[in-house]
């Protein structure tokens, strides 16, 4: 049986675990955990593994990035993992000049502003990233049935880095072309989505069970722009995946005023950060999604009874959702102390038994 069919028909080992049956809003033994940037920094066996291999590197060795995505799971018990990559990587492998500086992130050589400049964003296919193929038919072996999550940058975000040529606080150059030239703005993020949609189709049809679409930036516009400037682009590639019947996650930072929205742009599954409760994220998202979410990465530097006092009041909150997928607010901070991950996975678990 093909990937694509097995998709379709379900028949995945992955299929009946909580994390699936989360996102499909059907009813769970226990709210399903996992955490964004589980696998990184904050597990010594990570910096081990990593030690003296740049970053994108590192996401082109099918060998590391497996090891790199079980650590977390062998060690905190999450209910998924999430491909080791990171946003840039499909990019890199069109022949975009860029690294990711340690301490800075990605930095673009030459910066995308001009319409000729449209053309170094070629199509992406499966050729230009074996690795990544490779890297998920390894895990989905190892990981029987644990879902893979694979992922990718969304439009904006990676609009945000070719225009600015890193990262950004204020992201001029990215709105002084959204707002000065429409038009080039439109077609910048409509060739990124497709470059998008090719980078996700790769994941799943070589075994991930699930997708999340991460939009790191977009938190930074406003409702009306988001609407006109960069739904279609993100709608694009929820549509472009859709016939593969996995379920699609999209998550923003700061994106409280835009949830709603997001939703409707063709997410199965909402993530909120921590800074709208997860009941009235589901209000303004509305009915027919899961939620995912919401702990403050900076709680799990508190003590023990303050962190599980946070989560129990996250796990309240989420009550009454339809589907609820337990993460933390945005991705787990560099220092935090792998043992709080594992104690919350833990409690979690228990306090949401059914």
């Amino acid at each position: 049986m093909s990937e694509r069919s097995q998709h379709q028909t379900g028949r995945t080992a992955a299929y009946d675990s909580a994390f699936l049956r989360a996102c499909r809003r059907e009813p769970v033994p226990h709210t399903p955990v996992w955490f964004m940037r589980q696998a990184g920094r904050s597990l010594p066996e990570y910096r081990k593994v990593r030690e003296g291999i740049p970053m994108l590197e590192s996401c082109m060795r099918p060998e590391l990035v497996t090891e790199i995505t079980l650590q977390p799971v062998r060690r905190h018990g999450v209910d998924a993992a999430i491909f080791f990559s990171d946003i840039v990587v499909p990019l890199k492998a069109i022949g975009i000049d860029l690294d990711i500086k340690p301490g800075i992130g990605p930095v673009v050589e030459n910066p995308i502003r001009t319409r000729a400049d449209l053309e170094r964003l070629r199509p992406l296919s499966g050729d230009d990233v074996p690795y990544v193929t490779e890297a998920v038919r390894m895990l989905t072996a190892e990981l029987g049935a644990t879902p893979l999550i694979g992922f990718a940058g969304a439009p904006f975000t990676l609009a945000s880095y070719l225009v600015e040529g890193g990262p950004s606080r204020n992201h001029e150059h990215t709105k002084a072309l959204m707002y000065g030239d429409p038009e080039l703005w439109a077609d910048l993020l409509d060739r990124l989505a497709d470059i998008t949609s090719a980078f996700l189709k790769v994941q799943i049809e070589a075994g991930a069970s699930a997708v999340q679409l991460f939009d790191s930036w977009v938190g930074a516009l406003a409702p009306a722009d988001y609407r006109r400037h960069v739904m279609p682009a993100s709608a694009k590639v929820f549509d472009a995946v859709a016939g593969y019947g996995v379920p699609r996650i999209h998550f923003g930072v700061g994106t409280g005023e835009l949830l709603g929205l997001m939703g409707e742009a063709g997410a199965d599954v909402v993530g909120a950060d921590w800074r709208v409760p997860l009941d009235e994220a589901a209000r303004r998202v509305g009915p027919g999604k899961a939620l995912q979410g919401n702990l403050d990465p900076a709680v799990l530097f508190a003590p023990r009874e303050a962190v599980e006092e946070k989560a129990a009041a996250v796990l309240e909150a989420a009550a009454g959702l339809e589907g609820h997928v337990f993460n933390l607010g945005h991705g787990v901070l560099p220092t935090t102390d792998p043992d709080a991950l594992t104690r919350l996975v833990e409690f979690v678990h228990e306090r949401s038994a059914r």
